[in-house]
């Protein structure tokens, strides 16, 4: 990702030099990210979700300041895009006043995934979900050593069985 923080942000000529049409934009928030498509000369199609804090927005196109909210906006690198940046940007304005927010299953993060590569989805969504399916698969293999463990200290001549099977 690259920043273009310490710019005059709100100069749409300096939003076309830094952000290239159809670019995936992210901006961190408190204990997440936001995202976005640049849509050229200064404007960004985003889902406003939780970005309103009082209540969840529509899919809506805003100056890149009022995305930033005073914060730095970095390009996420999507070389792999299925879409070209015309399209990518046609996409996202396609979806304009939708109000189907969903936090896990339709965010910011699966607004653009879509209009970048047609499928929704959420890395952060995805790695949230994987934290407890790692510490369960981490406690089935901590369960199972402990009964190997218990079970060889009860049958001693287990342990040579165990070890050539």
């Amino acid at each position: 990702m690259r920043c273009a923080a310490g710019h005059d942000r709100s100069s749409s000529a300096f939003a076309d030099s830094a952000f290239p049409l159809g670019a995936h934009l992210v901006t961190r928030r408190f204990g997440y990210t936001h995202h976005g498509i640049y849509v050229g000369g200064g404007k960004v199609v985003h889902y406003a979700g939780l970005s309103r804090v009082t209540n969840r927005g529509p899919v809506e196109e805003v100056s890149l300041t009022a995305f930033a909210a005073g914060r730095c906006v970095s390009i996420k690198d999507e070389s792999s895009a299925r879409y070209s940046p015309e399209t990518i940007a046609v996409r996202a304005r396609s979806r304009l006043g939708e109000n189907r927010y969903a936090m896990v299953t339709n965010n910011c993060e699966h607004f653009c995934a879509w209009c970048l590569h047609g499928q929704s989805r959420s890395e952060q969504i995805e790695r949230i979900f994987a934290l407890p399916r790692a510490f369960a698969a981490a406690l089935m293999r901590a369960r199972r050593l402990t009964r190997r463990k218990a079970f060889t200290q009860h049958n001693p001549g287990a342990q040579d069985v165990l070890a050539s099977a």
